[in-house]
């Protein structure tokens, strides 16, 4: 697993999104020296160890001591709890052998399993923090310091930067954008303070499934409700909220921590409008990804040979996916992929094509809760005539849910009806991009494709677990080529 699935499967294992901080401030210590602060640390963890989602050290508190600081610094790593993951605040920012000296200082001298990074000098400064998944990066995103608006918040031109929240980004939003490309084995996350709910907020919408480090709620003033509201995923995870002298300068840190523990807690439950029971687990890893590759092979949901499409294509793999209905476990894991993305989304209802997404959406209902409804492929002849079946309001927006995406035609003919019958429509989400052109209409008609897999990655996945054979590798990816130059042309 990656760094971030590990840990989730702590924070569900006991409950927690809280992080505690490590920050022996000179004001808190006995005396100035490393001994003082190690001490000062060591107590902490001993009382909170069975609450602390993660701790977090910050190394400049123990660099300021010399060689002996650093010292303490690995000691007090050393004695957390293996299964209690360690953030190192270091916020590391350099290039080449310097960010590999860096990376290997973090990870491997002092013992941190995920540290800070500055993403200022680009994607070459942050690659040796991620070169083992087992070690997570949160990349510094938008920061709760008061002067962090000073470059964060300047606006880039649309004219160079597509992403989903619209014209002119943030240079926060344009950095979430790219952790999400370079999130390659689940161990990328973000920075994102607390303190500005509106910002953490338009995080989320690019960053759909990232977690956040959300430091500022405590002394910097944050306000609990609203940074859950705007931060969390619809499962009530991805955030991680580290606070430090809110719990250390208390005359009881374990009570206060298990204070906070309840009140991130039901600020999640209130933020969400959810009963405790109905948070559940929504999340996929890229080996989940691996194994759903595979089963689609082997329950015959993927074929080889040559095949004519609906589009009139003739392609040389077939993918029906209407046969998921006779594997009920694999559907089911097929709709808390769907959820990966539907997370990160802004809708009321979900919105099936029939036929093959029905069953699929059905299934995504069941496991989220989100009411569906679906436009018919005929308009009824008797009853109620209905072109949509299933109860809405107009003015609700819906997220369209399609099994493959090949030239977006199927997709459009939905999105007219679903117009027609007053609802908004920005999002549609499938399982499979053929790669044959659908995304890049419905871009230019001003709607956002998400695809679980491309047909690219499946190939991928294939290959590497040597379930294809290369030239039916070669064959398929010659075919997506060809139909790119096509639809481009």
């Amino acid at each position: 697993m990656g760094f971030f699935s590990q840990l989730e499967n702590r924070s569900r294992e006991i409950d927690s999104l809280l992080c505690i901080g490590l920050d022996p401030h000179l004001d808190q210590i006995p005396s100035p020296d490393a001994r003082s602060a190690e001490h000062f640390c060591l107590e902490l963890i001993e009382a909170t160890a069975d609450l602390a989602l993660a701790y977090k050290p910050n190394s400049a508190f123990f660099e300021v001591f010399g060689q002996e600081g650093m010292s303490a610094l690995k000691n007090v790593i050393s004695k957390i709890p293996k299964v209690i993951p360690v953030i190192l605040d270091a916020k590391r920012g350099d290039i080449a052998s310097s960010a590999q000296a860096y990376a290997r200082a973090a990870f491997e001298t002092l013992g941190a399993d995920a540290v800070t990074v500055n993403p200022y000098l680009g994607y070459d400064a942050i690659t040796p923090f991620l070169r083992d998944k087992d070690h997570g990066v949160f990349l510094l995103c938008k920061t709760s310091n008061p002067g962090a608006g000073d470059i964060q918040d300047l606006r880039l031109s649309s004219d160079f930067v597509k992403i989903t929240t619209g014209t002119n980004p943030t240079v926060y939003e344009m950095v979430a954008s790219m952790a999400m490309e370079w999130n390659k084995d689940d161990n990328l996350g973000l920075v994102v303070g607390a303190t500005q709910p509106e910002a953490l907020a338009r995080v989320r919408k690019v960053a759909t499934h990232l977690w956040f480090l959300s430091p500022g709620v405590g002394a910097q003033g944050g306000d609990l409700t609203l940074a859950l509201k705007a931060g969390l995923r619809t499962d009530g995870m991805g955030m991680i909220i580290p606070v430090s002298r809110g719990i250390s300068k208390t005359a009881n840190p374990r009570q206060a921590a298990e204070e906070l523990r309840l009140e991130i807690n039901q600020a999640r439950k209130n933020s969400l409008n959810l009963e405790p029971a109905a948070i559940q687990p929504h999340s996929i890893t890229d080996l989940d990804l691996v194994n759903l590759a595979g089963y689609l092979l082997e329950t015959g949901c993927v074929k080889f040979g040559e095949f004519r499409l609906k589009s009139g294509l003739i392609s040389p793999i077939y993918i029906d996916l209407r046969r998921l209905v006779g594997y009920p476990n694999l559907l089911h894991r097929i709709a808390t992929a769907y959820l990966r993305i539907l997370s990160g989304l802004s809708f009321d209802r979900l919105a099936a094509l029939p036929y093959a997404a029905l069953p699929i959406a059905t299934a995504i209902s069941l496991q989220s809760g989100w009411p569906m409804v679906y436009p018919r492929k005929e308009t009824k002849a008797y009853g109620t005539r209905a072109d949509i079946e299933g109860i809405y309001s107009s003015g609700e927006r819906v997220v369209l849910i399609d099994d493959l995406a090949t030239t977006g035609g199927s997709k459009f003919e939905a999105i007219e009806k679903l117009l027609s019958a007053g609802m908004i429509v920005e999002d549609v989400v499938v399982l499979i991009d053929r790669q044959s052109g659908a995304s890049e209409k419905l871009t230019s008609a001003g709607y956002e494709m998400h695809a679980i897999f491309t047909l690219t990655q499946l190939l991928i996945y294939w290959e590497q677990s040597q379930l294809i054979t290369m030239d039916q590798v070669q064959v398929v990816r010659k075919f997506i080529s060809e139909t790119g130059k096509n639809e481009s042309s």
